[in-house]
């Protein structure tokens, strides 16, 4: 934000789980990234499934603020029922193809017990569980929970600890790590046009010298020849991008797992105010649309009502590192809506809506606005990955399967695949995305280290 004095993170937010089994604390605790509270014990031992505890103010669309007690009724049942679709994990048939059908399923057999035979109560007890959904729907990266597959998606795995940020940024970690390489080996903003694989390469002009079975074409008419090439691109690009990116084309086995894998789309909007109209306390404000429920189908018109499928804010901490500044999510195909619109109309729609839930007409509309765009951006196309309906955990790892598929080929590991979505128990994640780019340099570790055949 121009008139900010902190940063604000685009992309990753939070280290999810940060705990000794999460590589990316690891890395950032011996590096010293970290705030004090971020190392102690008991913050890495909170078993909080994903979703912290935070201090909340609860907004409903008529004005009024809501009390956690008018909620908690809400999300403890949705808590249960999520935690409950992992029961699913392996059956041969499960209950429902995803999890939105799943979970509406169960809300229709306990609607006659929700809020207790009061009508006023049990319409806000459904507007929450609908508030729930889209909350969901930002912590898989989806336009619905509909798309995404049940019986898989118990195989996420939530590693403990309470989220946390980093003081200096998210990229404090990958500058850290890029300071131990040597000067000029990495080249940044060289995008790639396409890759040729399974080929016989020379230097120009070089006939005598060895052939290469890779050449790296970049848009700018350079040319990289290699053994080897791990491609870390976003699912989102390989899903629009796979058929001419690669030459000759992938396998159809990869093709078809590329296609059938889910890749959505989670965007930012951060406003600025001059003052907080909240709490000096509070880090999270949730927003419920009262006249919502799960068990409606929501509004197709993206114009008219695209900024309900805003989750809340999250308020950046501390004040004084950041100014006064929220962080709203928000998913889907409301989403990628909001990128085609100008800063002027967000930040009009976001101070109406502002206004709206405090109840307060004359709320100073924030002073400026920033957002993600992560659905318009050519080289991503989305935010991460989910395992959709129709697709499983299988896929994952068919999409991490090195090419040429042949163990025996001669030519081996020529193209190696890492990235978020390759990671079959963390996908969606930056430890997950970490974790995929050790194992693919393991594997060429394990290559150069094997003795060549005599």
């Amino acid at each position: 934000l121009p008139a900010a004095s902190g940063l604000v993170e685009m992309g990753a937010h939070w280290i999810h789980g940060p705990s000794p089994g999460n590589p990316v604390f690891r890395l950032a605790t011996r590096y010293g990234l970290l705030g004090p509270e971020a190392a102690r014990e008991e913050n890495q031992q909170a078993e909080v499934g994903g979703h912290p505890p935070l201090p909340t103010a609860i907004y409903g669309s008529s004005g009024r603020t809501l009390s956690p007690q008018a909620v908690s009724k809400a999300h403890d049942l949705f808590n249960t029922l999520l935690a409950s679709t992992r029961a699913f994990l392996g059956a041969k048939e499960p209950p429902a193809p995803s999890v939105g059908q799943y979970l509406r399923a169960e809300i229709v057999r306990r609607v006659p017990t929700l809020g207790g035979g009061e009508e006023e109560a049990w319409r806000l007890q459904l507007a929450v569980l609908a508030a729930c959904l889209k909350l969901e729907c930002c912590i898989s990266g989806t336009h619905s929970m509909d798309l995404v597959a049940l019986e898989p998606f118990g195989e996420y795995v939530s590693l403990p600890g309470l989220d946390c940020t980093f003081p200096g940024g998210y990229s404090s970690l990958p500058d850290r790590m890029l300071s131990a390489l040597p000067e000029g080996v990495l080249l940044l903003n060289k995008a790639v046009k396409t890759i040729w694989w399974r080929g016989s390469f020379h230097e120009e002009g070089d006939d005598g010298a060895r052939d290469f079975p890779i050449r790296v074409e970049c848009e700018d008419g350079d040319a990289f020849l290699a053994d080897h090439v791990i491609v870390t691109v976003p699912l989102g690009f390989l899903k629009e991008r796979h058929q001419d990116f690669f030459q000759p084309p992938l396998p159809e086995r990869k093709a078809e797992a590329i296609h059938r894998l889910g890749f959505g789309t989670n965007n930012k909007i951060f406003l600025e105010f001059e003052r907080p109209f909240w709490e000096p306390h509070q880090q999270l404000i949730q927003v419920v649309w009262e006249d919502e429920s799960p068990l409606e189908e929501p509004s197709a018109d993206l114009e008219a009502n695209w900024f309900k499928k805003l989750v809340g804010f999250v308020i950046l901490q501390p004040p004084e590192q950041h100014g006064h500044v929220l962080c709203g999510f928000i998913a889907g195909k409301e989403s990628e809506y909001m990128e085609t619109l100008s800063d002027a109309e967000v930040l009009g729609t976001m101070t109406r809506v502002l206004r709206m839930l405090t109840g307060n007409p004359r709320l100073p509309a924030p002073r400026g606005v920033l957002r993600s765009r992560w659905h318009s951006a050519p080289y991503t196309r989305g935010s991460y990955s989910y395992v959709a309906v129709g697709s499983s955990g299988d896929d994952i790892d068919v999409l991490a399967q090195p090419l040429p598929e042949d163990p025996e080929d001669p030519r081996p590991l020529q193209l190696l695949f890492a990235g978020e979505a390759t990671h079959r128990t963390f996908y969606s994640t930056t430890h997950g995305a970490l974790l995929s780019g050790w194992r693919e340099a393991e594997r060429l570790n394990q290559l150069f280290e094997a003795p060549s055949p005599a």
